[in-house]
């Protein structure tokens, strides 16, 4: 059952995703050129150091998902995007991103700095369960906000990994994996267990977990992707190849809510991104969202929020967790 689950969680994340930035597209953005080795099947590997900041210059990175992984050491004052999620770094943190969940970074501060390393899936293919880290789940945390200390510690693994990727050593990409372990877990000792280590990794969680992410690969909406392929449990059931009821019984075992909450919680998430990070229309965001109607959004949004999406698109909020 174990193996199954893990071959469809790798297909998952192999198969093509609308709405994603793509590592091709990724260096195009930032090289208008590719690397030799972006096409290789052992996967690939980089590593890039963040220019400070110059006058004039804004830096920010656009809210989207990407199709590889990136640990990154950011440092001064910025603010980072997860789905509704503002998370204020105040001068130094450890941040994780992977291909389940949209997010961008504005930089506040004029002495931004940092180092970060990206990497697809298949240069972690040996490693089965590498997925299962808690800061690259949907529910996980992903920004660590870092002591001085801490970040010479990060900064150390970081030039050791560079140093690596620089030199000729035959084995050096398995030493490199080794530091972005080393990271990986620097960065969930900083966090005691959350509640995704208190559920045992019985059926009822593997079925949840693919649940989330398949809930998570829909996100964020943009002209690309136009509204949802998947709204109801049953949908959700039937990719997944199990009976809605197990569907339903493994997510409030594992989440204490029921399917229909969680997913109204998600499609609540993107709503307020929408509101926010787009000129979209109210009933272009409804219809994007799966409603048939825009007065259904608007009752569906003021009942969660207590204010219609037009007053919440106005007032302003930004406020970080």
């Amino acid at each position: 059952m174990r193996q199954a689950w893990i071959h469809l969680f790798n297909e998952m994340m192999t198969q093509p995703m609308d709405s994603v930035e793509s590592l091709e597209e990724f260096y195009k953005r930032k090289f208008a050129l590719l690397p030799e080795n972006l096409g290789k099947d052992i996967g690939h590997f980089n590593i890039f150091h963040i220019a400070p900041f110059r006058e004039g210059k804004v830096k920010s990175v656009p809210y989207r998902r990407r199709d590889f992984f990136k640990v990154m050491l950011l440092k001064g004052n910025s603010h980072v995007y997860f789905a509704d999620k503002v998370f204020e770094i105040k001068k130094q943190a450890l941040a994780f991103s992977n291909p389940l969940i949209p997010y961008k970074w504005e930089n506040l501060d004029k002495m931004f700095d940092g180092v970060y390393c990206i990497f697809n899936t298949q240069f972690f293919h040996q490693y089965s369960q590498f997925g299962d880290y808690e800061i690259f789940q949907p529910g996980g945390n992903h920004i660590f906000e870092l002591t001085d200390n801490q970040a010479d510690e990060i900064q150390e693994i970081f030039e050791n990994m560079e140093r690596e990727f620089n030199s000729g050593y035959k084995y050096k990409f398995d030493v490199i994996r080794n530091r972005i372990l080393d990271i990986i877990h620097y960065g969930l000792k900083l966090e005691p267990s959350t509640s995704l280590n208190n559920h045992p990794v019985n059926a009822s969680y593997r079925i949840s977990r693919l649940f989330m992410e398949l809930l998570e690969r829909q996100f964020p909406i943009d002209e690309n992707h136009p509204n949802l392929d998947l709204k109801a449990p049953s949908e959700f059931a039937e990719k997944l190849n199990v009976h809605v009821n197990s569907l339903n019984r493994a997510v409030k075992s594992t989440t204490s809510k029921t399917t229909s909450e969680v997913i109204a919680d998600r499609i609540l998430q993107e709503s307020k991104v929408l509101l926010k990070h787009t000129a979209w229309s109210v009933s272009e965001i409804a219809y994007s969202l799966g409603f048939k109607e825009t007065p259904h959004f608007n009752n569906f949004f003021k009942k969660h929020m207590e204010l219609n999406p037009l007053k919440f698109r106005n007032t302003g909020q930004s406020t970080p967790v």
